[in-house]
């Protein structure tokens, strides 16, 4: 990505670590791959342990919300000594440019991994111009 299609810059350097404080729990950010090309970008995150039921995609005033919670099942016959994370919560934000189109998202979870996909807006798309001779 070039400046003038940025979709985000990270606030931090870390990848799956625990962030900011959202409703009084922390929040991990998971891993975001980003793939762009004319069309739009392709974001592909790592939510292991989410299902659909517990995921939230949505947009608002420009920017793109991820948040999850994983479910964790305990194996019975089990007993836990120590959890440090029992219910995972992931939450990551990007911020859009203008040049993609929120209203065409594409969203699909398989296996624990979200593939959004976000178009280019017609008019940002790169076309060709015919040059005529004359």
């Amino acid at each position: 990505m070039d400046d003038n299609t940025q979709l985000t810059e990270r606030k931090t350097d870390a990848i799956a670590r625990r962030d900011e404080t959202r409703g009084g729990r922390r929040a991990i950010t998971p891993a975001v791959d980003v793939f762009e090309d004319a069309q739009g970008v392709t974001l592909w995150a790592d939510l292991p342990g989410v299902t659909k039921d517990k995921l939230e995609v949505h947009v608002h005033d420009g920017n793109l919300y991820i948040e999850a919670k994983a479910v964790v099942p305990t194996p019975e016959g089990l007993r836990l000594q120590h959890v440090e994370v029992r219910e995972p919560h992931f939450a990551r934000t990007f911020t859009l440019s203008a040049d993609f189109d929120s209203s065409k998202i594409d969203a699909t979870l398989q296996d624990g991994v979200l593939k959004l996909t976000v178009p280019r807006r017609e008019e940002a798309r790169p076309r060709r111009i015919e040059v005529r001779s004359g």
